[in-house]
Order: C-alpha cells, then sequence, then structure tokens
C-alpha cells in the first residue's frame, strides 16, 4: 500500500500483508491514557483484527488516511454519523462562519431560532425541539419526559434493537452494567420488536407502570405490515409515551426519518448522527403539550429536560442546517439507497461466486447496510468477522460495517466488490477447512458488550 503523498491508490491487494507500525504505537499510547484506547467503544481496537485496527489522521469524502499513511474506503463513517462525507464543502462552510462570530454565549444566539424552525420544518412530525450534543443525553431526557407525565416509574425498551443510551436505565440490562444498582435494573424491560401480542402482554403484566415504549422504528428488517400503527395504538390504549429513537433512522430513511416514511406519529422522538456530519449535535423533539413540561409555560411541576452549556453551540447548529439543505436540494436520503443497493448487490454477487453466499450475509435497508459472518453451521461467528475484516482491511476497506455515505462513487463500490471477493475467497477456505485460525493471525474480534475485558 502506498502512502498519502499519492492520494490516487486504493490499498493493498488481499494477498498482502498490511503493516500498520505507527498505528500500533498510536494505539499503545491511547491505551495508556484513555480507558479502552477509544472515547466510544464501538471504535474500540477490540473490534479489528489483532494489530489491524488503524487510527486515523485525516478523512476526505468518503476516504480516510491513517496514520502509517494507507488510504481506505470507509464504511459506517463516524459510526453513521458522516452521511455526506468528510469535511463537505456546505458543512464546513457553515461552521467556518459561526465560528468567527462566536459559538456560546450567556444567552441564546438567534442560531438557536433558525435551527429550531428549520429542524421541525424538516420532521413536520414534531412541534417543539430542544438540542443538546449527543444521543443519549436526548434518549435519556425522552424518558425522564415520559416518566413525568405519566407518574410512572417503568420504561419499556425494544429488546431486539443494541443501543440506546449510556445512561443507567439502558445500560443496566447489558452485561456491562458493573456500578448500576440492580433496583435501577428493575425499572426497564423489554418487548420484542414486531409482536404486538406480546408487547399488549407486558402492558398488561405491568398495568399502569410503564412510562413509555422506546424502540428504533426500523432496523435491520422493514416494519410488519401495521406493525408501528398497531404499537401506537397500544401505547395510546395503555396511556404509554411512544418515543422513536432516530439516531440512525433520521435521514437514512426519509428527511423526516422513519416517522416521515411510515407515517405513524410518535409522542416524542430522537435525533441524531447524521444531523451534524460528524459535529456534535442531538435532538428531542415531539408534542407541544409533553415537551412545555420542559419548559416555563405550563403551571406543573417543572420537568428538567435538557439544561447543557454545549448543547446550542452555533457551530453545530449551522452545520445541522447544512445538512437538512443539502439532505433536500440534492436528493441525498435517494442517493444513499442507490449507492446500497449496488454495494448490496455487488457484495452478495461476489460471496454467491466464491461459494460464501449463505456465510457472507448483507441485510438491513440499502441506506444503512451491516453484515453478518457465519460459520460452518451458519451460525454467527466473531472468528470469520476476523478472516472477513482482515481481507478487508487489506484491500483498503475500513468497514465494521457497510453503511454508505453519499461522497462514494461507482469506483469505490466496484473496488469494495473486487477486495470482498478476495476476502470470500479466503473464507471459502477457511468453511473447507472448517477452522479460521490459520488465517486470523491473533485473537478474534470481540463483540462490544460484555463483562469481561
Amino acid at each position: 500500500m502506498r502512502t498519502a503523498d499519492t492520494e490516487d491508490t486504493q490499498g493493498t491487494e488481499g494477498t498482502e500483508e498490511l503493516l500498520l507500525p505507527r498505528s500500533r504505537l498510536a494505539n499503545e499510547r491511547l491505551h495508556a491514557l484513555i480507558p479502552g484506547g477509544a472515547h466510544t467503544y464501538a471504535k474500540g481496537d477490540d473490534q479489528y483484527p489483532e494489530n489491524l485496527a488503524p487510527v486515523i489522521s485525516h478523512g476526505r469524502g468518503a476516504h480516510v488516511w491513517d496514520v502509517d499513511g494507507n488510504r481506505y474506503i470507509e464504511y459506517g463513517s463516524g459510526l453513521r454519523s458522516v452521511s455526506l462525507g468528510h469535511a463537505h464543502p456546505r458543512v464546513i462552510e457553515a461552521v467556518r462562519r459561526e465560528l468567527d462570530r462566536g459559538g456560546n454565549f450567556v444567552r441564546p444566539s438567534i442560531v438557536e431560532v433558525q435551527a429550531a424552525e428549520r429542524f421541525l420544518a424538516t420532521v413536520p412530525t414534531a412541534e417543539m425541539v430542544k438540542f443538546a450534543k449527543n444521543g443519549s443525553d436526548a434518549t435519556t431526557a425522552a424518558v425522564r419526559l415520559a416518566r413525568a407525565v405519566t407518574g410512572r416509574a417503568r420504561v419499556a425498551v425494544c429488546g431486539d434493537h443494541p443501543f440506546f443510551s449510556v445512561d443507567d436505565w439502558f445500560i443496566g440490562t447489558t452485561p456491562m452494567s458493573a456500578g448500576i444498582p440492580a433496583a435501577t435494573n428493575e425499572l426497564t424491560v423489554a418487548f420484542p420488536y414486531g409482536d404486538l401480542a406480546a408487547t399488549e402482554e407486558l402492558l398488561t403484566r405491568y398495568q399502569d407502570e410503564i412510562a413509555c415504549l422506546i424502540l428504533e422504528p426500523a432496523g435491520h428488517t422493514e416494519p410488519p405490515p401495521g406493525y408501528l400503527a398497531g404499537l401506537r395504538e397500544l401505547a395510546d390504549r395503555h396511556g404509554c409515551v411512544m418515543v422513536f429513537d432516530e439516531m440512525i433512522t433520521g435521514f437514512r430513511w426519509s428527511e423526516a426519518g422513519a416517522q416521515g416514511l411510515y407515517g405513524v406519529v410518535p409522542d416524542l422522538s430522537t435525533f441524531g448522527k447524521a444531523l451534524g456530519n460528524g459535529f456534535a449535535v442531538s435532538a428531542l423533539a415531539g408534542r407541544r403539550d409533553l415537551m412545555e413540561r420542559g419548559g416555563l409555560r405550563h403551571s406543573g411541576d417543572r420537568v428538567f429536560l435538557l439544561s447543557t452549556t454545549h448543547g446550542a453551540e452555533t457551530h453545530s447548529l449551522a452545520a445541522a442546517m447544512a445538512v437538512q439543505t443539502t439532505y433536500a436540494e440534492e436528493g441525498i436520503t435517494a442517493r444513499l439507497h442507490a449507492l446500497g443497493e449496488r454495494l448490496a448487490a455487488g457484495v452478495r454477487e461476489a460471496a454467491a461466486s466464491t461459494g460464501v453466499g449463505d456465510h457472507v450475509v448483507v441485510k438491513g435497508r440499502a441506506s444503512n447496510l451491516v453484515f453478518a459472518t457465519l460459520d460452518e453451521n451458519r451460525q454467527p461467528s466473531q472468528r470469520y468477522r476476523t478472516l472477513f475484516l482482515r481481507g478487508l482491511l487489506t484491500g483498503g476497506v475500513l468497514a465494521p460495517s457497510f453503511v454508505v455515505s453519499s461522497a462514494l462513487d461507482d469506483t469505490d463500490i466496484d473496488h469494495t466488490v473486487e477486495v470482498v471477493a478476495q476476502a470470500c475467497a479466503v473464507y471459502r477456505k477457511a468453511l473447507d477447512a472448517t477452522d479460521p485460525t490459520p488465517w486470523l493471525a491473533g485473537r478474534p474480534v470481540k463483540p462490544v458488550f460484555r463483562r469481561l475485558a
């Protein structure tokens, strides 16, 4: 693989060795100074093959360069947050303009009004919005508000969706629940996605105890016909607040999120990730009568909804407005779907042609593709995921998922498919040997949520 001074390269062939000496040293420095070696567990080097966790120097469009000078086509950029590509000109221009005007004041900036108006025009199913810096703040605020307006303590989360918040009400339900009191954990219960009967049974079992149902309105499969409308009816009948976590579905499903695509209106919804194209901004939006409980113009008990020093920094709100304008004017959601469909078709063809079509499985909406790596018994396998990731990285593709950005082009997709084909050929050899170990060159990657390090 050539260095960054020849930026027309696409990485090594799948049979060559990828050496990352500077990244390895940087990872050691990260672990010495930062618990876990990263500020997000999903970015940890345990998620990558041993000695193949590149540390990034910079990015532009759909490409990133590591500190060793290697260039990669990047998928899942910024954990799905950079949907327009790195350093997008319209976003950067908007941010720079606000940086010259000051970023944070003792009173609200006029930018806060503009950003709220722009957001509510984009998501017309909501009546009020409040901005924050990360998704967890927004989802926890939704839970707190639901508890306040219903007078109930329990929260029902969709057990089929992997993540909602770093806060105790959710993390206590995961294998990484150390430090969270059992009494807190007992207040969160789970319901299965797509199963209205099971959800109704849960609501009946905890009659008048559940404050809200919180879920991603869609995931790796489309909602069953009538499911979201049925859940809306259940929430109304049992007096629950329905919360859509649109951190991922926001913008990628439609500019107004999944609620805009499927036509079912939640009481509250949360947005983030694509909203800022990598800049830190999230949003809690919803019905006026609920949101006002966190304001000053009501006669009830006050709810400490969201109050953040940096939640309305002008440059992040400017980034959000530029993102929304770009999506609307350039048809970004449609482009994401078209790119994803091309990629999915290519990967599936490459896997099938090498005899691993039943083992390397692409799934999800075209704008939000993930892949599963299955073993000889067609069971999910971290060892085979490691093998597959090694092949991708060596070929110049950084892809913990196949989530596309609009900065990709056909050349990027075609190269990715070529690299996938090379990786699948090795995958076939490992399946024939019924043991991928000889191709791993180290320990397998690990799941994020696990009890022991």
